[in-house]
């Protein structure tokens, strides 16, 4: 069942900010909601900070929520550089900077999954825990890649309600739950000036040449001392439990947990199970897995 009437509504009775922030000379769309430790929310590729708008609320009870939009996503600036896991990393960090926020839980979808394990990887005096939610192709397999950029650069170059729909739904396992404001949300961000450009800069991460520089690998992946919970779907059109087992690996200390009945959008499908996860990993007491494991 569908209980989602639209962006609007999911937010009406939640006190919030939405502005923009100079990080180094990028102007960064960001929201903020709640108090309490602070918990930053990563969008995927291509996307915008509505990605969450179904869990703001329910995260903002316990957390200083603070979801924005990537350098060269959403309704941030759209600089003419690709928009590498480093570069995005480093917009993360400056972000942080300008807000105040010397160390965070980190959550991101997809792409974000990624940039919020580099960052833990290589910056791991910003982090708390982490949260990688359908990270994404973890093997870095061709033909997810092709899909991704052919699906993408279709909707921008034709920003029809079929293509920009198909886009969308690749997103849901529940086709139904996308809705025509999440579809005229995300044309609105494909028809910006600029865009067409900026996702060239976006879709670099999908060539091979340039993935083989921060693909997912445990010389890196393994340098990440955050507790970290790994947050998988049934239904990931990226990645199957296989994925999600090479990761745990990989990981110093990881946990992983199965939603069921979701794609690529969990944080939309199942929004109640996906705010339930982060409080519950992000506030108990931690044991290490390692430590349970010996």
């Amino acid at each position: 069942m569908n209980d989602h009437v639209s962006i609007w509504a999911e937010l009406a009775d939640v006190d919030h900010e939405l502005r923009h922030v100079d990080v180094g000379g990028v102007r960064t769309r960001v929201l903020r909601a709640g108090a309490g430790p602070d918990l930053v929310l990563l969008h995927g590729t291509g996307g915008h900070l509505e990605a969450y708008a179904r869990d703001i609320a329910g995260l903002a009870r316990t957390f200083r929520v603070t979801a924005y939009d990537m350098v060269g996503h959403g309704w941030s600036d759209l600089p003419d550089t690709p928009f590498t896991v480093d570069v995005l990393s480093d917009h993360l960090l400056g972000l942080m900077d300008e807000l105040g926020i010397s160390s965070a839980h980190l959550s991101g979808e997809s792409l974000g999954g990624w940039v919020v394990a580099w960052t833990a990887a290589h910056h791991p005096e910003r982090v708390q825990r982490i949260v990688l939610n359908t990270p994404g192709n973890i093997t870095n397999k061709p033909e997810v890649m092709k899909r991704l950029v052919a699906s993408t650069t279709a909707a921008v170059e034709d920003p029809s309600d079929a293509t920009v729909r198909a886009r969308v739904a690749w997103l849901f396992h529940d086709k139904d739950m996308v809705t025509d404001e999440l579809v005229d949300l995300r044309r609105a961000v494909y028809t910006r000036d600029g865009f067409r450009r900026a996702v060239d800069n976006i879709l670099v991460l999908q060539d091979p040449v340039t993935r083989a520089r921060f693909g997912w690998d445990p010389s890196w992946v393994g340098r990440i001392t955050a507790p970290t919970l790994l947050l998988w779907t049934d239904h990931d059109p990226t990645g199957g439990l296989d994925e999600a087992q090479m990761l745990l690996d990989w990981l110093p200390d990881g946990r992983l947990h199965v939603i069921t009945g979701a794609g690529h959008w969990p944080q939309w499908e199942k929004p109640g199970e996906f705010v339930e996860q982060h409080e519950t990993f992000l506030l108990t007491v931690h044991t290490p897995v390692t430590a349970v494991r010996a």
